[in-house]
């Protein structure tokens, strides 16, 4: 089943810039089709899902296909995030992909047990990073049926 719908972004929540110059370098490298969209922090993830403040305008039918999140975020962390969005009915069909520099075993098993759909240690070479966004988009944007409350039904609502 192929469905059209609106156009396809992601959602990327990372507080660091030199990390979201890489990672929208990597993204325009790796050939994937969509739009990239960046916030902040954790509570600026939330006002764009939640469509709250500046994001109000974007109404409710273009939320992300994919949410790529940062552990380490202030204001709201990661964690909470990830918590927020797998317990609001509407949001928790949306793939959220953890992009992180942590390595421990416990922040791992945390965000599985909330529901995650993939764990990702951030590489430390940019051919790796590009490779990753390439799979990304690939899987998450092309080959993986979301239902039509994320993509919008058949209509492009």
């Amino acid at each position: 089943m192929n469905r059209q719908g609106p156009e396809k972004r992601i959602l990327c929540a990372e507080d660091d810039p030199d990390d979201r110059l890489l990672l929208t370098e990597a993204f325009n490298e790796s050939g994937c089709v969509a739009a990239l969209d960046f916030v902040s922090d954790g509570e600026e993830a939330l006002d764009y899902l939640f469509r709250r403040g500046k994001y109000a305008k974007f109404g409710q039918a273009s939320l992300p296909r994919l949410i790529l999140l940062d552990l380490n975020m202030p204001r709201k962390n990661g964690f909470e995030v990830l918590r927020e969005v797998k317990s609001n009915r509407r949001l928790r069909s949306i793939p959220v992909v953890v992009l992180s520099t942590s390595t421990a075993e416990a922040d791992i098993q945390s965000v599985y047990d909330m529901w995650v759909n993939s764990f990702i240690i951030k590489p430390g070479r940019f051919d790796s990073l590009v490779n990753i966004m390439h799979l990304l988009g690939k899987y998450w944007l092309e080959v993986v049926e979301l239902p039509d409350s994320i993509v919008g039904d058949k209509n492009g609502e």
